[in-house]
């Protein structure tokens, strides 16, 4: 009996520490439709949400503390019979060692997105077949969540994550749906493919040390902090010497412009007409967010 109550201790522990993922909030915004009845709408995103918060999406094992918090926002432009056309984007985020400030890590519009769905159809994901286009796309999102967030934490800790998202993008191929195709410009085949290609490894690099070794020691060392995030960012001009305008750059700057702007705004100072002038050869788009950075 003792020893019954000891299993039973440890696997009620195991199981009070274990955790899915991802903690996500999806959001389903029909503003857009003209549909008296909302019901289907609402239905959606509570199957949703239970689908990317509770399916296991890895074989790692997360503490409750230690899920990736994100958030999609399905925004429905058409509905017709069944037929559902509009966008997603996805915004993820993690904590900062020794502070409660969270930094962004994905921030990304998918303007290519449609899908079928019947109100209370389970929403199950099959890695080897495709057969739900809204299941695979957020499916695939939340596996690129996932992997953007373990590169931060060690140097290309999240390829499992992007190869499991390359498998969705192999599946879905095979269908008609919108965003796949691999001579679509921006498609899911392409970002995912860079990810894993040697062709734009600095991206990971400086996504690691970028977090890691620089943000991650700013609360202990902001000078240090500050001179790391500086030199990380002159990876994006080798890779863009070797691939102007990379897919890349642009999902980087979309979620880190703001915050490279603050971060050099204030506290200790580093050559920061050398890093504005950097910035602007490598994400020109940005140009008045550069300019906002006081010195």
């Amino acid at each position: 009996m003792r020893n019954f109550l000891i299993v039973f201790i440890f696997l009620f522990s195991f199981v009070g520490v274990s955790a899915q993922e991802l903690n996500c909030v999806v959001t389903v915004n029909s503003d857009q439709v003209s549909q008296t009845n909302q019901q289907i709408f609402k239905t959606l995103e509570r199957s949703l949400n239970d689908f990317v918060n509770k399916t296991k999406w890895t074989n790692r094992i997360y503490k409750e503390n230690e899920r990736v918090n994100a958030q999609m926002f399905i925004t429905i432009t058409e509905y017709e019979s069944n037929r559902f056309k509009g966008n997603i984007q996805i915004q993820s985020s993690r904590p900062v060692f020794n502070t409660s400030y969270e930094t962004p890590i994905f921030n990304y519009k998918d303007n290519q997105f449609s899908f079928e769905y019947i109100e209370f159809q389970p929403l199950i994901l099959n890695e080897n077949v495709f057969e739900s286009n809204l299941v695979s796309v957020v499916a695939y999102y939340s596996y690129l969540i996932l992997g953007l967030d373990a590169d931060t934490f060690t140097l290309e800790g999240g390829t499992e994550m992007f190869r499991k998202a390359q498998n969705i993008v192999t599946q879905a191929q095979s269908s008609s749906s919108l965003g796949w195709s691999q001579s679509t410009d921006r498609s899911r085949f392409e970002l995912v493919d860079n990810l894993m290609s040697n062709t734009y490894r600095e991206y990971r690099v400086a996504m690691y040390n970028y977090h890691r070794k620089g943000i991650d020691i700013l609360a202990d060392n902001n000078s240090t902090g500050k001179q790391v995030i500086a030199g990380t960012l002159n990876l994006f001009e080798t890779m863009i010497k070797r691939r102007p305008n990379a897919f890349l750059i642009s999902t980087f700057f979309d979620a880190k412009s703001d915050e490279i702007r603050n971060i050099f705004s204030d506290g200790p100072k580093v050559d920061i007409v050398k890093l504005k002038e950097t910035l602007n050869r490598i994400a020109p788009l940005y140009s008045s967010t550069w300019n906002e950075i006081k010195y």
